[in-house]
């Protein structure tokens, strides 16, 4: 298997990732994504491209492991400056369904845990 097959694909949906995210601060957000883009990457077949990952602090806090496209989205994440200061002292969850909506809801972190 070819290792981060979708780094080039989730670069590409940066900007719009980066915009979104700034935005779910106020509110959770979604967009379509263009499942054409994720497919000429890799093909997943029956597993398809659903994946969930949850970010405290800029660390991902679930297993992402067995998800190529949920590793190569947090590899291109943590390597934006910009993004990386968005996720400080925020608890992010940020997951892509069947009918292939990326969705992110973020909240503070209490500093009272």
């Amino acid at each position: 298997m070819e290792e981060r097959q979708y780094l080039t694909t989730w670069k590409r949906y940066l900007p719009v990732i980066r915009l979104h995210l700034k935005k779910s601060l106020n509110e959770e957000q979604q967009f379509k994504l263009n499942i054409q883009d994720f497919e000429s990457a890799g093909d997943r077949g029956k597993s398809g491209y659903i994946f969930s990952i949850t970010i405290e602090n800029g660390k991902v806090i679930n297993n992402i492991g067995g998800s190529a496209v949920a590793r190569d989205l947090f590899e291109v994440l943590k390597s934006d400056e910009a993004i990386k200061a968005i996720l400080q002292d925020k608890s992010v969850k940020i997951s892509v369904g069947k009918t292939f909506v990326f969705s992110i809801k973020t909240a503070h972190i209490s500093a009272y845990k």
